[in-house]
C-alpha cells in the first residue's frame, strides 16, 4: 500500500502513531505528537469516565488534529480469593521488609475493558480513531463505534490474530513484535512461544491480510522507521522512544533506569499485572521469576504489586515498579515529543 493509504487511515500528515502508554503519560504527550503531525494516543483503560472526558476535552481544546483513544478488550474473571491469599502469602516477606501491611480491602482492578458506559461517555466526541488491545469489543459495541465513522485498529502478535481482526471488521493491524515494551497484545493464545519479532511478523502479515499494517516494536529512530516501511509496513507505532520526552509523566526512578545500563536487560513478565509485558528487569522480576504460576489473573494481579510499589518508591526504590520498556532504548531523548516526532519521521 502507498504512504497515502496509511495517511488516509490515520488522518495525519505523518505515518507515525505514538503508542499509548498507561501510567507514564496523559493528554500532554498526545497533544504534542498530534501537533507535530503524528497520531497522538491516549491510554484509556485506567481512566474512569470523568477523567477520560476531561482528557479528551483538553486534547480538543488544544488541537484540531485527529487523535487516538486506546482501550482494552480483556475478559473480566471473578476475583479469586484463594489465589490472592496465596499470592499475598508469597509477597508477605516484602511487606515485612518495607515495614507495612497489605491492605486486604483492595479488590478493585486498575484496568477495565471497553464497555457501553465508556461508549456513552465518548460518543459525543465522535472520535476519529480508536485502537484496541486484546482483540476487539463485542460485536454490538463494535457496530456502535462503526456508526460514528470511527477508524478502528487493534494489535496482533501472530498471523492468526491478524486474520481474526480482519474478519471481524478492523480497519488496520498493529503488528506488535516481541521486542515491544509494555503489555503484549496477544489474545488468541497464552503461549509466549507463538510470539515473534516485528520484522518477521510484518513480513508474514504482508502476505496474509489486506489491511494497512502498522509496525510496532524496536523502532527507536528515523532509520528504524524507514527500515520498517521497507519491510512492508505502511506505518509505525512507537512507544519507548517517547518515555524521556518532556511531556511524558515517566517517574524519576523509571527515567533513571532507562538512562542506565540496566535498560539493556528487559524481559517479559506477568508478575505486575497477570499478563505478559516487557520491562526493565528489577529485583521483583529476579526474585519472583518473570512468569510466576502463583500470580493472580489479569487485571487483578496488579492489586498487590501496586501496594508494594507505592511503599518502595517512597524509599526511592524501583524494586517493585513495572519499568515498562522495549528492548531498544537508544532512541529515548529528553526533548519535546513534537521534536522527536519530527526527527523520527524525517523523509517518510
Amino acid at each position: 500500500m502507498s504512504s497515502d493509504t496509511i495517511r488516509r487511515l490515520l488522518g495525519t500528515k505523518l505515518p507515525i502513531i505514538q503508542a499509548p502508554m498507561a501510567g507514564v503519560q496523559d493528554s500532554a504527550l498526545t497533544i504534542a505528537v498530534c501537533q507535530a503531525g503524528g497520531l497522538g494516543s491516549l491510554p484509556c483503560g485506567m481512566l474512569n469516565t470523568d477523567n477520560l472526558v476531561n482528557e479528551i476535552r483538553r486534547i480538543k481544546a488544544t488541537t484540531n488534529a485527529p487523535y487516538n483513544l486506546n482501550f482494552m478488550c480483556h475478559d473480566m474473571p471473578a476475583y479469586d480469593e484463594k489465589k490472592h491469599s496465596e499470592w499475598q502469602a508469597q509477597l508477605a516477606p516484602y511487606f515485612d521488609e518495607l515495614d507495612t501491611e497489605y491492605d486486604k480491602r483492595a479488590k478493585s482492578p486498575s484496568r477495565l475493558p471497553f464497555n457501553h458506559a465508556v461508549a456513552d461517555a465518548i460518543e459525543p466526541f465522535s472520535p476519529e480513531f480508536i485502537s484496541f488491545h486484546y482483540g476487539l469489543p463485542d460485536p454490538d459495541l463494535l457496530a456502535r463505534i462503526k456508526q460514528w465513522g470511527t477508524t478502528i485498529v487493534s494489535s496482533a502478535t501472530t498471523v492468526d490474530e491478524a486474520i481474526w481482526l480482519e474478519e471481524r471488521g478492523a480497519d488496520g493491524i498493529i503488528a506488535q513484535g516481541i521486542e515491544a515494551g509494555g503489555h503484549r497484545g496477544m489474545f488468541l493464545s497464552d503461549d509466549i512461544n507463538t510470539q515473534t519479532r516485528m520484522s518477521v511478523l510484518v513480513a508474514q502479515l504482508a502476505n496474509k491480510v489486506n489491511l494497512p499494517i502498522i509496525a510496532a516494536g524496536g523502532i527507536g529512530n528515523n532509520r528504524d522507521v524507514k527500515a520498517a516501511l521497507l519491510l512492508g509496513a505502511d506505518g509505525v507505532q512507537i512507544g519507548t522512544a517517547y518515555l524521556l520526552c518532556n511531556e511524558a509523566k515517566t517517574s524519576q526512578l523509571h527515567r533513571l533506569a532507562i538512562k542506565s545500563d540496566r535498560s539493556q536487560h528487559t524481559a517479559l513478565t506477568t508478575i505486575f499485572s497477570g499478563k505478559p509485558a516487557r520491562g526493565i528487569v528489577n529485583r521483583a522480576m529476579k526474585e519472583l521469576g518473570n512468569v510466576n504460576p502463583m500470580v493472580p489473573a489479569f487485571p487483578y494481579a496488579s492489586i498487590e504489586m501496586t501496594q508494594l510499589r507505592s511503599h518502595a518508591e517512597k524509599r526511592n526504590s524501583d524494586d517493585f515498579s513495572p519499568l515498562w520498556s522495549g528492548e531498544n532504548t537508544s532512541g529515548c531523548k529528553e526533548i519535546s515529543a513534537s521534536e522527536l516526532t519530527t526527527q523520527l519521521s524525517a523523509g517518510c
